[in-house]
C-alpha cells in the first residue's frame, strides 16, 4: 500500500474510531457515573442518524418521490442536523425513562434492547416514514464545497475530533460539579442517596437524556460521514455490543477511558479484518464470525485480567485537572 493510500486509510479509521467515540461517552454517563444499564444504544444511533438526514436533506419531488419516500426534508444545514439530532433522541430518552427507570438493572436492560430493535423495525416496515429498508442516501456532508473530494476525509476528521473535544469537555465539567458526585452516589447506593433526600428518579431521568443526547449527535455524525443509511446498519452488533466492549476496554467511569477504549477496540476490529483476509479460502466464508470470536476474547481477557478497564475509574473528581 503507498504512503498516501495508507495515510487516507488511517484517517478513515480515525473517523469511525472517533465517531465510536462520541457513543462511548454517552454511555458512560449512562453505565459508568449512574449505573443505567443501557443495552437500547443502537435505538439513539438510529433515531440521531434519521432525524439529521431528514433535517438536512430537501424532501425528493417529481420522478423521485416515486422511489424515495420521506415524511419531511428541510434541507438544512449540517448544525441543524445535529441539533436536532439530540434533542429527538433526548425527547424520546425521556419517554422511555418514564415507565422504565424504575425497573431493575436486569429488567432496564430487557427493556431498553426491545426499544432500540422496534425503532429498527419502524423505519424497516414503514416506508413512509423514510424509504424502509432501502434508507436515505446523498446526504450533505459540511464543507464539501470547500475542498477536493478527494481529501475531504481529512475535513471531517476536524470535525468529528471538535465535535467530541466540545462533548468531552462539557462533561467533565458536568461530572466534577455536585450533579456528577450525586450520579455516582446513585450508582452506589441508591438508597443512601435518597435518604440524603435527593430525586433518585430525577436524576437517572437527566442521565439518561444527557447521554442519550450524546448518542444521538453520534449517529448524526454517522451518517453526514457515510451519506447513505439503512436500518441493516443499526443491529445490535455493530450499534450496542461493541460500544460496550469499548467502554469496558477502556475504563466505565472515566471519560479518558471511553475514548482510548474506542481507538483502541476500532483498530483492533479492522486489524482483525486484515487477519481473516490471511484465511485460507476454505475458511474465509466464516471471517465474520471469527472476527466476532476474537473480538469477545479479547473482551474476556480485559474482564479476568484488567475487569477496570486499561485506564481504571478515576476516584478524584471533584475539580477539573489543570
Amino acid at each position: 500500500m503507498e504512503l498516501g493510500g495508507l495515510i487516507a486509510y488511517l484517517v478513515s479509521l480515525a473517523i469511525m474510531a472517533g465517531i465510536y467515540a462520541v457513543f462511548c461517552l454517552g454511555l458512560n454517563i449512562q453505565w459508568g457515573y449512574t449505573g443505567l444499564f443501557n443495552i437500547g444504544i443502537a435505538g439513539f444511533f438510529c433515531i440521531g442518524a434519521y432525524t439529521s438526514a431528514m433535517i438536512t436533506t430537501p424532501k425528493p419531488t417529481g420522478v423521485y418521490a416515486q422511489y424515495v419516500h420521506q415524511i419531511f426534508g428541510l434541507d438544512y444545514p449540517f448544525l441543524f442536523g445535529l441539533v436536532g439530532a439530540a434533542i429527538v433522541c433526548g425527547i424520546i430518552a425521556f419517554l422511555i425513562g418514564i415507565p422504565t427507570l424504575r425497573l431493575r438493572e436486569d429488567y432496564l436492560a430487557i427493556a431498553t434492547i426491545g426499544i432500540a430493535e422496534t425503532f429498527r423495525l419502524i423505519f424497516n416496515n414503514e416506508h413512509w416514514l423514510a424509504n424502509g429498508p432501502r434508507g436515505l442516501m446523498g446526504l450533505p456532508q459540511p464543507l464539501q464545497s470547500l475542498v477536493d473530494p478527494k481529501h475531504y476525509n481529512y475535513v471531517y476528521l476536524v470535525v468529528v475530533l471538535v465535535i467530541l473535544l466540545i462533548i468531552y469537555l462539557l462533561i467533565e465539567r458536568a461530572i466534577r460539579s455536585p450533579w456528577g458526585r450525586v450520579l455516582r452516589g446513585i450508582r452506589e447506593d441508591e438508597i443512601s442517596a435518597a435518604t440524603s433526600g435527593k430525586d433518585v428518579f430525577r436524576f437517572k431521568m437527566q442521565s439518561l437524556v444527557f447521554g442519550s443526547m450524546i448518542m444521538g449527535i453520534g449517529g448524526a455524525l454517522y451518517a453526514h460521514y457515510t451519506k447513505a443509511i439503512s436500518p441493516d446498519v443499526f443491529t445490535p452488533l455493530y450499534g450496542t455490543f461493541i460500544i460496550w466492549v469499548m467502554l469496558m476496554a477502556g475504563g466505565s467511569g472515566n471519560n479518558k477511558g471511553a475514548l482510548l477504549g474506542a481507538y483502541v477496540v476500532w483498530g483492533i476490529w479492522i486489524g482483525t479484518k486484515f487477519m481473516t483476509d490471511l484465511l485460507p479460502y476454505t475458511l474465509k466464508a466464516r471471517a465474520p464470525y471469527i472476527r466476532f470470536l476474537i473480538i469477545g476474547i479479547l473482551l474476556e481477557i480485559i474482564l479476568i485480567y484488567r475487569p477496570q478497564g486499561l485506564l481504571g475509574e478515576e476516584k478524584k473528581i471533584s475539580k477539573m485537572i489543570e
